[in-house]
């Protein structure tokens, strides 16, 4: 099995839905990518906290084996997101964003991180993912996430981030936006005309989108939940067990590994979103991942 880095946020998220509502509650993309793919192999995280940062939070990454060497500490308090979704759960709405000490994050990864193999930029400033992949030597296999802030301020950067990526995980609104196209579809082949080879598009309750320029489209549902408690964080998740499993095949993903990997984020992310911040994540065990897959197995056949 091949390491992980992962490159992101590491936050506090006071969130409210339709089942209630938590403060300050464990959050950040980094986070929720961690504990995800730490069920199939080993993850380095690069990130910033605040003095705020609970040591119980900093044990739960420990725990699962994940090395935090690369996480700083600075005096201050740690990024804190603040939102809540009304109606439709696949969109929060933000109340407050409080950058705190990740307003100057600067990453720079320990020498020991910087011949992962498999590498993921999850949704930071492009210029800061740029930095990130010249300290890495020779990946095997990179990916990224983004969002609309960064595709309308930080376009030329990111232009340069994904000529340099193989893969990328973003939603449909986000995939229209950088291509201008007007659905999911048709943006998943320009986007891969920008230079990676395979596009996901996270989809929500709605399941994924996977298109490689070599097999063109897979496409699936999300696993069936009859109640959704807090859909913060999911899309990490996805990216935390997509990644994960392929960094525990050891070798350069081909098109088929692409498309497993995808179901097994499916599954991680059908337990993120039953609990609160990263509550039901956490206790998420190998068994309780192949029992809900034999189910899905289930859901997704026709013969």
């Amino acid at each position: 099995m091949a390491d992980i880095l992962v490159v992101g946020s590491l936050a506090y998220d006071s969130i409210e839905t339709p089942s209630g509502k938590v403060d300050r509650a464990l959050g950040g993309s980094a986070n929720y990518f961690a504990l995800a793919s730490s069920l199939y192999t080993g993850v380095r995280v690069v990130g910033v906290v605040g003095d705020d940062y609970e040591a119980k939070d900093l044990e739960l990454l420990t725990s699962r084996n994940v090395d935090t060497t690369g996480m700083t500490v600075q005096k201050g308090k740690t990024f804190h997101w603040s939102g809540y979704y009304q109606g439709d759960l696949n969109e929060a709405v933000t109340r407050s964003t409080e950058l705190n000490v990740f307003e100057h994050f600067n990453p720079n990864l320990p020498q020991n991180y910087r011949d992962s193999q498999f590498v993921f930029l999850a949704n930071i400033s492009p210029d800061l993912q740029l930095k990130v992949l010249e300290q890495v030597t020779k990946p095997l296999f990179v990916g990224m996430d983004t969002m609309n802030f960064w595709i309308d301020s930080k376009l030329n950067d990111l232009k340069a981030v994904l000529k340099k990526v193989d893969v990328v995980l973003i939603n449909e609104g986000e995939a229209m936006s950088l291509t201008g196209a007007h659905n999911g579809i048709a943006a998943a082949a320009k986007l891969c005309e920008m230079g990676p080879k395979a596009l996901v598009i996270k989809r929500g309750e709605y399941g994924f989108v996977l298109y490689t320029q070599a097999d063109g489209f897979f496409i699936l549902p999300a696993f069936p939940l009859p109640e959704v408690i807090d859909p913060t964080g999911a899309g990490d998740t996805f990216a935390g067990g997509f990644f994960g499993y392929l960094a525990s095949l050891n070798r350069a993903p081909v098109a088929q590994d692409l498309r497993e990997a995808c179901v097994k984020g499916t599954i991680l992310a059908s337990f993120t979103i039953q609990d609160f911040s990263v509550r039901s994540l956490a206790k998420v065990t190998p068994r309780d991942i192949e029992t809900r897959l034999a189910a899905y197995r289930k859901v997704i056949s026709w013969h």
